[in-house]
This record gives structure tokens, sequence and C-alpha cells, in this order.
């Protein structure tokens, strides 16, 4: 069949072209891709090209097509999963397979989120890194892959129990936590996980040097809903702080915190956080430097005496996954905090290409109309004279300026996808 997609040639070669997709063999699943969400590690692809560790060394004659944040609806089932599978049902998708550096997005010419349809082959539907789901959205589940990587980071983290060598995993029930560098995508992520995780704590604490990112991180999760959840939730902008240290050790009335994470990768924000950890804290860096150089000073002193620890994490489990899509279908969080643009499948490559240089978070894209990139906040200018912007600024107004499902639905009906 003839499809439309996304693909990658080379270094900063990536095109949206038509090519022919063959019929699936039998322990093959083909699907319809309905939104991909466009993640950062796919720009570092392109700008890598065959250099990069997942691409294939044949990639200019064999071309892999993008996108690895996709959700859709399965078409056709080879003989080897009817049993497991059934068109007609939503499908999600863990990009990273176990035991193989092969993974949509990257390595498959014909399994990618950046196309119209594509085919799961034989070894990710054999490691379980496929499944169905039963949410009323599609882009619940493309965002689920940057949720699940936020919800590795709470699981990862460990505290100690004094007097025997067991480490307790996860977050501390009742402590602390600071969020340094997380008033956009993936902090807000963290914030809406930390209301919602079974070790819930006291307090977090969510740091940005931008008025306007925390002036919208107020909006789509505030303060009122946290307490609702039980947490106390703060904000503050470190840039307009005189002292830094004192004036968030003073949030927690001197204890420290029990849970840091860096959620941006300079190396001042690391050293801020480490001076700030509570006996037994645990710092995680989980924004990934790309300098392999990158470094900190961090204070052994406490390591030793407070049992600091420090860690980082980066991608997550299946379970992970699994646990990002079912909390979000039944409302427990809110990915579409990180959401903050709209777009078609034309507008992926330019947008791939030039991630870094485009402010707000996740860039969402659905595969199946064309649709420029455009950011929540502009569609009600935009609606003063296309009946369809004003209609989506009307339905995310509804959600605090979300993206939601009611939205998602409009854009279905408007282009019949």
């Amino acid at each position: 069949m003839q499809v439309k997609g996304v693909r990658l040639y080379g270094v900063d070669d990536i095109r949206l072209e038509e090519f022919e997709l063959p019929e699936i063999k039998d322990d093959e699943i083909l699907v319809k891709v309905i939104s991909d969400s466009i993640c950062m590690s796919t720009w570092k692809t392109v700008k890598q090209g065959a250099n990069h560790k997942r691409v294939p060394n044949d990639v200019a004659d064999h071309p892999i097509l993008v996108g690895h944040e996709f959700a859709g609806d399965i078409v056709k089932v080879g003989k080897k999963w009817k049993d497991q599978f059934k068109p007609g049902q939503k499908f999600a998708q863990q990009p990273a397979i176990p035991g193989q550096m092969e993974s949509p997005g990257y390595s498959y010419q014909y399994c990618g989120g950046a196309a119209t349809y594509c085919i799961f082959p034989n070894d990710i539907i054999e490691k379980g890194c496929v499944w169905t789901f039963e949410g009323d959205s599609y882009f619940d589940a493309s965002v689920a892959e940057p949720m699940c990587c936020v919800i590795s980071g709470y699981h990862t983290n460990y505290h100690t129990v004094p007097g025997n060598y067991e480490h307790v995993m996860g977050t501390k029930e009742g402590g602390n936590i600071l969020i340094l560098g997380g008033c956009g995508p993936m902090g807000l992520g963290a914030v809406s996980y930390a209301l919602a995780f079974e070790n819930k704590p006291k307090r977090v604490v969510v740091t940005d040097i931008s008025d306007d990112r925390v002036e919208r991180a107020k909006q789509v999760i505030s303060i009122e809903d946290a307490k609702a959840a039980g947490v106390e939730l703060h904000y503050v902008n470190t840039a307009a702080m005189d002292d830094q240290e004192k004036e968030l050790m003073d949030i927690t009335e001197g204890h420290g915190y029990d849970d840091v994470f860096v959620y941006v990768p300079i190396t001042g924000v690391a050293e801020l956080g480490n001076k700030l950890l509570a006996y037994d804290g645990c710092m995680n860096l989980f924004a990934g430097p790309t300098d392999p150089k990158f470094s900190a000073n961090m204070n052994l002193y406490d390591c030793h005496y407070s049992r600091t620890k420090i860690l980082g994490s980066t991608g997550g489990t299946i379970d992970d996954m699994k646990e990002a899509i079912n909390k979000a279908a039944s409302k427990e969080i809110k990915p579409a905090v990180m959401i903050t643009h709209i777009g078609g499948i034309d507008a992926v490559a330019e947008t791939t290409k030039n991630l870094p240089d485009i402010p707000g978070g996740k860039k969402l894209t659905y595969m199946q109309f064309d649709m420029p990139l455009t950011a929540i906040a502009d569609f009600r200018k935009l609606g003063e004279t296309d009946p369809l912007y004003a209609k989506l600024a009307d339905a995310c107004d509804k959600h605090n300026g979300l993206w939601n499902v009611e939205a998602e639905k409009i854009l279905f009906e408007h282009f019949g996808a």
C-alpha cells in the first residue's frame, strides 16, 4: 500500500515522501498511526545520521522512519498474533526494546511514528513492547513515553534503612521533593506524577528562571490542585532570589530535600541541588548532558556522613510505560501539561530539524492530515479568522489551556481523520 512518512537518509536529511509499504508477514502487525510526539532524541538522531548507535549504516540506501512517541489503531494482524490483537483496537508501544539496540523511529524501514501507517516486526511484539489500551484519546499514549521516563526517575531514586543494607526504592514517602528547572514539559510531568505517586511527598518545590514558565505552571497544575491531593506545592523563580540555597532550604524549615531532580544539565544547578540534600537524600541527574565530560563539584563529606546519594536515570521500563498510560486513562496524571504545539504530518520534518529553536514544550503531530505547527497559546488569535482555531481555543480554555480529548476530536471531525 502507498503511505506517507518522514524518513531519515543521513545527517540533516529527513524527507516527507510517499513510498510503498509491503504486505505484512505472518508474525507482523499493520497499524494506522494517529499521533506522534516529536522528541529531542529524534533531533539528535537527525544531527548524527548513520553515526547514531541505533541507526543502520546503510540508511542512505534504506532510509528509516523517524518518530518513536506514537499511538494509533491496529489495522491488520498476522496469524501468529491473532489471539492477542484484533483490528480496530487502539495500540500503544514502548520504543526501548529489551535486549537490543534496534528501536522504532531509529532503526526500521517500516516501523516509526512519523507515518500514516507502519508495520511492527516480530522482534518488537515478542518483547511485549506493543499492547492495547482503552483510553479515550491518542495523545495521552503518544506522550506516555516521556511520562514513562519521568516515572522511571521516581522509581529509580532510593533511600536506606539505618542498621541494615536494605534499599527502599522510590522517592521518600512524606518527604520533600525539589525539581530544579521544573517548569518545562518534562518537569511539569514530574509535578503531575508527584501528586499521583504511591509514595506521596509532603512537599514539592519546583524552580525555574522564567516568570512566564512559572505562571504557566501555576495555571496547568495549580497549588490548589496539589493541596486537594494532599501535597504542598511551591513554584519559585530562583533568578529573583538573593540567596538561592538559603531560601530554598527555608521552605523545608531547614530539613532539606529528600529527593532532588535536576531537570537541566547545568553545572551550577546540579551543585545547588547537591547542597540542598537532606540526610539520606537522593539526587537524580534526570537531564541528559550532551558533553561527555560534564561534571560538577559534589559534597563527598555529606555523601559519607549524611548518606547522600547521586545517580541518574534515563528511559523507563515496559511497566513504567503501562503505568503512564493507565494513570493517564484514569485521569490520575495529566500528560497534556507537556504539550504546547499541535501540527500535522507535513509539519514533522521542519519541526524536527529546528526543534531546539522552537520555544515551548512537546510538539504533538497528527499523521492523518496536514496542519502547520501551531502553538496552543495562538489558537485564540488565529480563531478570529479561522473557525477551526476558535473551536480549538474554546476546548482548550475549558481545560486550563491544555490539549484535551474534546480538542482532539474537533481536529478529527474537521479533517475527517
